[in-house]
């Protein structure tokens, strides 16, 4: 069976999703392959800033330009790791590239260049990340679980969080109010 590879797109949860962890999400998908899928939340900010962070791993923020952002809940896995998901992708020691200059790093070396350089600017920080294994997400994505959609950058870089599941949607031509949330099979 061929995969068709996810990477770059996003998930945007159906209105019927019972699992909290993923309720009303947009979740961008990193990585697709046939051992499975990575992903992170991207619409699930914390309480928690960047600075809070950057003093918890004790990095000093010489230039303040980032510390007001928050830090996302990026899914239920490793939730005591940190990934950064930027652009441009950028020379990191733990990196995976994605697509459109985008990658997800989770080296302390690009926290130092944040906290010294405000570099890069472009920057979702996540406290964990949503994983599959080979075959659930395309099980979950027959049982209508989620819609999909070529992701677009701007969205995650450029937009409030609170916006970023309507923007997506309306990639779509959709009005997530006016999503059922039962599902059927044609």
């Amino acid at each position: 069976m061929d995969i068709v590879s996810l990477t770059h797109h996003f998930l945007i949860a159906m209105p019927a999703m019972a699992d909290p962890n993923f309720s009303r999400t947009l979740t961008y998908i990193c990585e697709h392959n046939a051992d499975g899928a990575l992903g992170v939340i991207v619409n699930r900010p914390t309480d928690m800033s960047l600075a809070t962070l950057f003093e918890r791993v004790d990095v000093v923020m010489e230039k303040d330009i980032l510390g007001n952002l928050p830090v996302y809940f990026g899914g239920p896995v490793q939730t005591d790791r940190g990934f950064i998901l930027h652009r441009p992708a950028g020379n990191w020691q733990s990196t995976l590239s994605i697509d459109d200059g985008m990658a997800l790093t989770s080296s302390r070396d690009i926290l130092l260049s944040m906290a010294s350089l405000g570099e890069p600017q472009d920057v979702l920080v996540t406290l964990g990340y949503a994983g599959w294994s080979a075959g659930q997400l395309e099980w979950e994505l027959s049982q209508n679980a989620w819609l999909t959609v070529a992701a677009k950058p701007e969205i995650i870089f450029e937009l409030p969080p609170e916006e970023r599941l309507p923007a997506a949607m309306q990639l779509l031509g959709i009005d997530f109010a006016n999503l059922s949330d039962v599902a059927g099979h044609a």
